[in-house]
């Protein structure tokens, strides 16, 4: 979405304040597009707040205070959901289930039994024990050994402080802010933006977001990009640089914000604005178009899964089918673990709402490193995580343990993939043994089933697994007898091969995908596949990046699972491919064992070009 019509008032501010230098702030790239226009601040008043102690005698009445504090945030974001109608339908269906999030955690939850036994016990008022469980949660979130999704720990930590934000204005009594005076036409400019306060926005007034704070992995990114927003998340200390009148440049493609713009920016600007329009169009009519080399060979594009709120970007994305949906959503932020229903019904939803689109669902992956409440809370976890997570009890380890945990899910999915066709992956598989178990258990589940009457798909799911350890890569012949397909996920078989957690700043430099020793285990893993000709795909951010695309083609993939967000792109560049010409490439590449010299090959070449 773009803005080039100005206003006259704001042309008369813009002349009246052209001695005013241009300014020009980097920030985080978060939803693509250029909005020029006018800012328009709107600031949210600061929500005071005394930590204090209380007596015995008032410990009733601080309760009193926090439930009527529940009952009114529970009543705004009702009203919030209800105004959902006037936004698109695909905006809708990304906020909505954020929305009933929020809702849930202001129920019988961590946050809210934590805040009132503060009261109870430690003798502090409802802001205070509301500030201080909401901070102890997510510091847990964040501060767990081990960093496998980072950005997922930052959404769940942002998610418990949102909800604690919402219970301590209403404890006070503190305006939110409001967006009912933005102009058509203007740029949002504030310090902060919340994911409640985005689900405000009509994208068909604001023609820009611009925020002091934020990152783009956020909810509030999320929904920035699902309303299709031109936006930068994370520009410094924007919201004190800018008057009232200035005009601004928001380019959500390079992350920069350009305030008083000189005329030769602002002309470089509108033609930005023109060539993103048509790239954009370009781009939306790949996604009814095949992802289809040049020489008409058909390569698989999906999308990853996180939360089904991303359903509206993968449908918009043109990916055909999810090749990866990480079930630990599911299990997150609740008091007890999902049963079969609830688990039944979560997956038919998504597997219906990809119209025929294949689903790859990966059963639970608790590493130690996700804070999952429930399993702690019914001892199948240890509260205190190992002290090396990566290496210890986590993904099909666990669930081979936890039996009842690990047969409820897949019994779940086998009732679900009724819905359309299902897949099942497990994750860190490193020996043999594990995937016959866990096939013991998938045909046990089978025939409890249908003792039970139930309806099952026919064919069966097929049960494949991750690949993303070197011991896994390294027995893939072998492990290609036991199971069905394999998942390469390079993100974590790069962590395992180089000993490098990129979560560690002091060593996040050494992690290396391109380094020839994982380079070789996922050609190692694809052959291995290929020659029982069974499925192989590769589903870590590899995937997403257009220039690695002629690499892994040439090494025999033929299947990618990204973000969804990258799929356009993907297939732009798989659609200038030759075969011939990956496969030469990829040989001359893994030719090479040093990592400067393949990143300059593989790097330096355009996606449509393999043969360098």
């Amino acid at each position: 979405m773009s803005r080039t019509d100005e206003p006259a008032e704001s042309r008369r501010a813009r002349e009246a304040g052209r001695a005013r230098p241009e300014r020009r702030l980097i920030g985080i790239p978060v939803s693509a597009g250029v909005a020029i226009g006018p800012v328009f601040g709107a600031a949210e008043p600061p929500a005071v707040v005394t930590r204090q102690k209380i007596q015995a005698a008032d410990i009733e009445a601080e309760t009193s205070r926090l439930d009527a504090a529940i009952v009114q945030s529970r009543k705004q974001l009702q009203k919030l959901r209800a105004r959902l109608g006037v936004l698109p339908e695909d905006s809708q269906a990304e906020i909505a289930p954020l929305l009933d999030a929020y809702l849930q955690m202001i129920g019988p939850s961590r946050l809210v039994r934590g805040a009132r036994r503060r009261i109870a016990e430690i003798l502090v008022s409802a802001e205070t024990a509301v500030l201080d469980e909401s901070e102890a949660i997510a510091d847990a979130i964040l501060a767990t050994p081990g960093d496998q999704d980072p950005a997922g720990r930052k959404r769940r930590a942002e998610e418990v402080r949102e909800i604690c934000r919402r219970l301590v204005r209403n404890l006070t009594h503190a305006p939110f802010r409001s967006f009912l005076a933005l102009p058509e036409g203007a740029v949002l400019v504030t310090e902060t933006l919340r994911p409640a306060d985005a689900a405000l926005l009509d994208p068909s007034r604001v023609a820009g977001v611009a925020v002091d704070e934020g990152g783009a992995e956020g909810h509030t990114a999320i929904m920035l990009r699902a309303l299709g927003v031109p936006a930068v998340l994370g520009a410094a200390g924007l919201a004190h640089a800018v008057k009232p009148g200035d005009i601004v440049v928001v380019d959500g493609a390079a992350g920069t914000v350009v305030l008083n713009p000189s005329p030769v920016t602002l002309a470089a600007a509108r033609r930005a604005v023109t060539a993103f329009a048509r790239e954009r169009a370009r781009l939306g009519r790949l996604r009814r178009l095949p992802a289809v080399t040049e020489d008409g060979e058909t390569i698989e594009l999906q999308a990853n899964l996180e939360i089904p709120a991303e359903l509206p970007l993968i449908a918009q994305s043109g990916a055909a089918g999810i090749g990866l949906l990480r079930s630990e959503f599911l299990f997150m932020n609740r008091e007890t673990l999902p049963d079969e229903a609830a688990q039944f019904e979560t997956y038919r939803s998504v597997i219906e709402a990809m119209g025929g689109d294949p689903v790859t669902i990966r059963v639970l992956d608790w590493g130690g490193e996700k804070d999952i409440e429930a399993l702690q809370g019914e001892g199948i976890v240890p509260e205190v995580a190992d002290r090396n997570p990566a290496l210890g009890l986590r993904g099909i380890r666990l669930l081979l343990r936890q039996t009842e945990l690990f047969e409820t899910q897949l019994a779940a999915i086998l009732r679900a993939a009724t819905a359309g066709p299902t897949r099942v992956l497990l994750p860190m598989v490193t020996t043999v043994g594990e995937v016959r178990t866990a096939r013991e258990v998938f045909d046990r589940v089978v025939r409890r089933l249908r003792r039970r009457g139930e309806r099952l798909p026919d064919p069966l799911p097929p049960l494949g697994i991750m690949i993303e350890t070197p011991g896994a890569a390294l027995s893939a012949d072998a492990l290609a007898l036991e199971a069905d397909f394999f998942a390469i996920g390079t993100n974590d078989l790069s962590m395992y091969t180089l000993a490098v957690d990129r979560g560690e700043t002091d060593v996040a430099d050494l992690y290396d995908p391109l380094h020839p020793a994982v380079l070789r285990l996922v050609q190692f893993a694809t052959e291995a596949a290929l020659r029982m000709r069974m499925p192989v795909s590769v589903c870590g951010e590899m995937a997403a990046n257009p220039r690695l695309t002629p690499l892994l083609v040439g090494l025999g993939l033929r299947s990618f699972s990204m973000n969804a967000s990258a799929v356009p792109r993907v297939k732009q560049a798989v659609r200038a491919l030759n075969i011939d010409d990956c496969a030469r490439f990829a040989r001359k590449v893994m030719e090479q064992s040093d990592p400067a010299i393949i990143q300059e090959m593989v790097l330096g070449q355009s996606p449509g070009a393999a043969s360098p």
